[in-house]
């Protein structure tokens, strides 16, 4: 199933039934389910000679120094690691944090800028899903101006509802912890089915935000009515739980990737999706506060 994540919708690590960017699956892959087996058309394949295989004959001294020799890490291999997802997401939201801080004190208040600084992290993060390899320049970029975005906006709200951002940070935080412990303990699997509902369910939700947008730029003050009352809290509500519905397709890429042996530098994008995720996340929580508080 496709990612509505703009991350892995094009580059990352599942593409329809298959696995973009690690290749096609093997026939022994398939069966075993997984993503990174096979070599064809894989550009991070390598094919090391195998120290088992019968048809290979090695002398007593290469077997030897075979035995001898330290066994083979993730920084020997060039793997990713947990530690490396964790690493590249703390620096990249670090990175948000920090644009979010210069927005919050430094910028003007002007929704004209904080909107620039959007379509700019937009446009850098859509660079990135079109690109076949991570580029940290560019996933640092879409944090940095994302942030600023972030920055504008979250002191605006707290102008009009004083606290509301605070309340918005400490929701994501308890929604990102609530999503990790739900799937630690496998309480939310991530199967074929539960993904095809979430992603119709995200779709229907983008289509119906399309509609209210358009609806206002048509003249309608209100637009269909999905920012404000009882209709506003249960889009906010949807948005949230869409939210956390891609936090756990990030955990279960996160997953697969370290163990199937995804490239070290494909990091970068698990910490690329989780972000995106949590600022979704932070937006529709931000937006609740605010109706509840009207």
């Amino acid at each position: 199933m496709r990612s509505s994540n703009p991350v892995f919708s094009r580059r990352g690590f599942t593409r329809g039934s298959e696995y973009a960017g690690f290749g096609a699956q093997g026939a022994q892959g398939a069966q075993q389910g997984n993503p990174f087996a096979g070599q064809g058309g894989n550009p991070y394949a390598q094919a090391p000679r195998n120290p088992y295989d019968r048809q290979q004959t090695l002398t007593p001294e290469q077997m030897e120094q075979m035995y001898a020799g330290p066994a083979a890490g993730p920084a020997q291999t060039g793997r990713m690691t947990i530690d490396d997802v964790v690493a590249r997401t703390a620096m990249t939201l670090g990175t948000v944090v920090l644009g979010a801080v210069l927005g919050w004190t430094v910028l003007p208040d002007s929704l004209g800028l904080a909107f620039g600084a959007a379509l700019i992290a937009f446009v850098l993060a859509m660079v990135q899903s079109f690109k076949r390899r991570p580029t940290p320049a560019l996933i640092l970029g879409y944090a940095i101006f994302e942030g600023a975005f972030l920055g504008v906006l979250s002191r605006l709200y707290n102008e009009a509802w004083q606290g509301a951002p605070v309340q918005a940070v400490l929701g994501t935080m308890a929604v990102f912890a609530g999503m990790l412990i739900a799937y630690r303990t496998r309480l939310i699997r991530v199967t074929a089915r539960y993904q095809r509902i979430g992603m119709a369910i995200a779709i229907g939700f983008l289509l119906a935000m399309v509609v209210n947008l358009l609806f206002f730029a048509f003249g309608s003050s209100n637009g269909l009515g999905l920012t404000t009352g009882g209709l506003g809290i249960v889009f906010c509500l949807l948005g949230i739980g869409l939210g956390a519905f891609f936090l756990s397709l990030d955990f279960k890429r996160v997953e697969d990737g370290i163990r199937y042996g995804a490239p070290q530098q494909e990091s970068w994008l698990a910490a690329f999706g989780l972000t995106v995720s949590l600022v979704w996340i932070y937006l529709e929580l931000l937006r609740l506060i605010a109706i509840l508080r009207d």
